[in-house]
């Protein structure tokens, strides 16, 4: 009897073990190629021969670019006209604050000499330089929604100081960027003799016109406080018409920028003098800023800018460079692949 009941308490032990054996099998993740990394991969070698390929097809690819990006902008032709101190009379310029804050007259001449043929369309921009649109103070003082929205004329809670007037009209549109939008104004004759149309019409982003300023909003109590910061809106025209507005508002990343004023749908050719009527309004005196008349024509590439093909040479010469040099040394020290005699212990074998 007892070694009956030692047996089949022996069996019932080796039963619970293997029952407890097969729990914990059973947890383990079913086998695959993927769960144990099986799966067949791509492990290149980079051989001499394949790195002097790449180099080289680097530098066939990126120096022709280069050279085309080159050749583009030098076939820009753009001229550069600073006048913030130029159209200041000499006897105001020891104190150009007041005279731009003054109510004397600040209209101003200034000949444009035409070097290269200009062809149409030419762009028009006003450069401002040392002012900080990217402060985070001024980039937030704006009401997207109320700028699309005329219901939400009343938004102006981020516009601070410049939301309401007298603490309780609200401004449409709110905020800083609106309230120094730039007025000084140009017009254009070529000789003396010719007007140059100036076309305000698509200088802006169209996705901006179509969604973020709406045609259902108008101008309401702007730049009527006792501080003027720049220019005045039309209240019979709407936000998604007024495109100096919605250049203006889409705020510049660096202190240095250029915004388009317009354009002159007529070529200029070389010596044609333009002449340049401009309003001088805008106060960059109090920040020392600068201000210029920029007029530019474009190429499939866009606007003056040297840079792109100069980064573009820089890296293919850089790559033709290590091409010749790679050949050079794999030709006058070639060296097996994978050869054992270059490890530390084959080439030391008496020491570790």
């Amino acid at each position: 009897m007892m070694s009956s009941n030692t047996a089949s308490s022996s069996s019932g032990n080796a039963g619970s073990a293997d029952s407890s054996a097969n729990r914990r099998t059973s947890k383990r993740p079913k086998y695959s190629r993927f769960t144990q990394q099986e799966l067949p991969a791509c492990k290149p070698i980079l051989t001499p021969k394949w790195v002097i390929t790449v180099f080289l097809l680097v530098s066939i690819v990126f120096i022709p670019i280069g050279v085309a990006s080159l050749f583009a902008s030098r076939d820009v032709v753009e001229i550069v006209d600073r006048y913030e101190t130029e159209c200041i009379p000499p006897a105001n310029r020891t104190n150009k604050v007041g005279f731009i804050q003054s109510s004397a007259d600040k209209t101003c001449n200034r000949t444009i000499k035409v070097t290269k043929r200009m062809k149409q369309p030419i762009y028009i921009y006003y450069q401002l330089d040392n002012f900080y649109q990217n402060h985070r103070r001024y980039v937030k003082s704006r009401s997207d929604s109320q700028l699309k929205d005329p219901k939400s004329a009343s938004d102006t809670s981020a516009c601070d100081p410049e939301g309401t007037l007298n603490g309780t009209v609200p401004i449409v549109p709110c905020g800083l960027i609106a309230w120094s939008l730039f007025n000084d104004s140009y017009s254009f004759s070529r000789n003396n003799n010719e007007t140059l149309t100036v076309n305000k019409k698509e200088i802006s982003w169209k996705s901006d016109r179509d969604h973020k300023f709406g045609k259902a909003v108008f101008p309401k109590n702007f730049q009527n406080g006792t501080l003027i910061g720049g220019a005045s809106l039309n209240e019979s025209i709407p936000l998604s018409e007024q495109e100096d507005l919605i250049v203006w508002m889409r705020t510049a990343a660096l202190p240095t920028f250029r915004k388009l004023y317009g354009k002159i749908e007529t070529d200029l050719n070389p010596n044609d003098e333009v002449r340049v009527i401009l309003e001088n309004n805008y106060n960059t005196y109090s920040f020392n800023g600068k201000k210029k008349l920029v007029l530019s024509t474009t190429s499939w590439l866009g606007g003056k800018n040297d840079f792109l093909g100069i980064a573009y040479l820089t890296v293919g010469g850089l790559c033709f460079f290590l091409a010749l040099l790679f050949t050079v040394v794999y030709l006058v020290k070639p060296r097996r692949l994978g050869d054992p005699s270059y490890l530390s212990w084959n080439r030391n074998p008496g020491g570790r």
